[in-house]
């Protein structure tokens, strides 16, 4: 099992002990319009100031033609839990406040085809809101083709209006040639023109959502501008992917996979 790195939890005010982990939870009660994007908030990312420092190495001479993929893990890729799970495909011991935890993780059905073959076409970024302390390990068992060319966590996220947001002109890649697939609209508010939703994943084993999507990135890694193909579909795909989000979180609240969340949060 992978080391768990020492990490120090940043703390928001009024959050739980879930929401220290894990980002899903928090951008679960985001107040949203119908295209998924905060009711009172501006969508305009903050300025760089000074000398832009950018979140991502250069790029590989292999990947150089390649455009960029930023994904998502929780809910995206993987479903985690503190509670047990019987058919768990990782377990993650993650230090909290001097207490190990062990966190259950389970794999979005289609994850190891999706992965192998989006490390074939894009140049690919692990981007979670989660501490590295968790996301860290869990990506050392999912990504076992060494798919994601670097892994950014919740320190590389801007927060804004209460959530984590992805901003994507920090990469230092062309916009033009970035996709990012995440299942929360909250995540790609600055930049809803570059992304692809997904649909929040827990436990539905016939899920073939990433399975799907292939047909799609494979026509993505072709343009030469994403904007010409995603820009045309973005309004609609955002309300029905906020829509599928809102329903899954709600179907999802009375699932006994949350009662160990619900609990913690409690004491």
């Amino acid at each position: 099992m992978t080391a768990v790195n020492n990490v120090d939890r940043l703390k928001p005010p009024r959050r739980g002990f879930f929401e220290t982990i894990f980002c899903c939870w928090r951008n679960a009660r985001t107040k949203t319009n119908q295209n998924g994007t905060p009711i009172d908030g501006s969508i305009t990312p903050p300025p760089i100031q000074g000398q832009p420092r950018y979140l991502l190495p250069q790029i590989r001479h292999s990947d150089m033609h390649k455009k960029c993929m930023v994904i998502d893990l929780d809910e995206t890729l993987v479903h985690s839990s503190f509670k047990p799970i019987p058919n768990a495909d990782f377990i993650v011991p993650v230090e909290i406040d001097g207490t190990v935890h062990q966190v259950y993780v389970l794999k979005r059905p289609h994850v190891d085809e999706f992965l192998r073959k989006m490390g074939e076409l894009y140049e690919c970024v692990l981007f979670t809101a989660s501490l590295a302390k968790y996301a860290d390990p869990v990506a050392d068992l999912l990504d076992q083709w060494n798919v994601f060319r670097a892994r950014l966590f919740r320190e590389s996220c801007v927060f804004h209006m209460g959530n984590y947001v992805k901003d994507l002109n920090k990469l230092g890649r062309d916009l033009q040639k970035i996709v990012i697939v995440d299942n929360s609209p909250a995540s790609y508010i600055f930049h809803p023109d570059n992304a692809v939703p997904v649909k929040s994943w827990f436990d539905d084993a016939s899920d073939s959502e990433l399975l799907d999507l292939i047909p799609l990135f494979e026509k993505l890694s072709k343009v030469d501008s994403v904007y010409t193909v995603l820009c045309n579909s973005s309004s609609q795909s955002q309300l029905q992917s906020s829509q599928q989000h809102q329903q899954l979180q709600q179907q999802h609240q009375q699932s006994p996979l949350t009662q160990v969340a619900q609990d913690v949060n409690n004491t």
